[in-house]
């Protein structure tokens, strides 16, 4: 399959020559350009969810400029989150934490790929640790809209998480694009077979270590009641310091 890259990459997980600091660095770069390839071996694992993995693999490598739609719950499940929310995430899996599987940005979101089981406990684990959004449902399970949903607000809550699990489906960014590409890009592309993908314990540390790290809005002081009625300005004033 030529269409894609050999499977260089150094973002591999279990490497002896992996360093944290190192794959942070080049997780930044690939931040910046907003691109990145999949490998042969990363198509082939992304094959894997689908239904039919050849006619995919032969689907995508006749097309590899082409978006596709996976199915989520056994290869894979997706949080969706707030795309300024979900790179301080990964700030801070990269520098503090394990590292991140693979990760996509779509419509203004970016899609981080866990574990299978992850959209089904992630949202219990958030309002159990009453991180969630209060009485409303701010972590919903399945599909829903995209242009409404905005980022942390500085209360000491999660934003708004899409979780996608068993009967959700998800669209996936083409095996090659460029910076220039419209619609889904990767940001960590996938680049083995058998990729290392968080699971709803690590992404909660994420996303408390991001809330915790986000400043809460400085509220205006209060003002002060006065014990003594306002003064009339229309009021004669007389001086009776000097009277005895």
């Amino acid at each position: 399959m030529t269409a894609w890259l050999p499977d260089n990459s150094p973002l591999h997980h279990g490497d002896a020559t992996h360093h944290r600091a190192d794959a942070f660095t080049v997780l930044r770069n690939q931040a910046a350009n907003q691109t990145a390839h999949v490998t042969a071996a990363g198509a082939a694992w992304l094959a894997g969810a689908a239904a039919y993995p050849r006619s995919t693999l032969a689907q995508w490598e006749a097309h590899p400029s082409s978006p596709g739609v996976l199915p989520c719950g056994s290869a894979f499940d997706v949080v969706n989150v707030p795309t300024l929310f979900g790179r301080r995430m990964l700030e801070h899996l990269w520098s503090d934490g394990p590292g991140s599987g693979p990760v996509a940005t779509h419509r203004g979101r970016m899609l981080l790929f866990a574990s299978p089981g992850t959209a089904q406990r992630l949202p219990s684990l958030l309002d159990w640790e009453e991180w969630g959004g209060g009485p409303g449902p701010r972590a919903v399970v399945g599909p829903r809209g995209h242009d409404d949903e905005g980022d942390a607000d500085g209360d000491g809550k999660v934003p708004p998480l899409l979780c996608h699990g068993t009967g959700d489906a998800v669209t996936v960014p083409p095996l090659t694009c460029t910076s220039t590409t419209p619609g889904p890009r990767w940001l960590v592309a996938p680049d083995t077979r058998s990729p290392w993908l968080p699971g709803p314990d690590v992404l909660l540390w994420a996303c408390v270590r991001v809330t915790r790290s986000t400043p809460s809005p400085v509220a205006p002081p209060a003002a002060r009641n006065s014990i003594f009625p306002p003064a009339d300005p229309g009021a004669n004033v007389y001086d009776v310091s000097r009277r005895r």
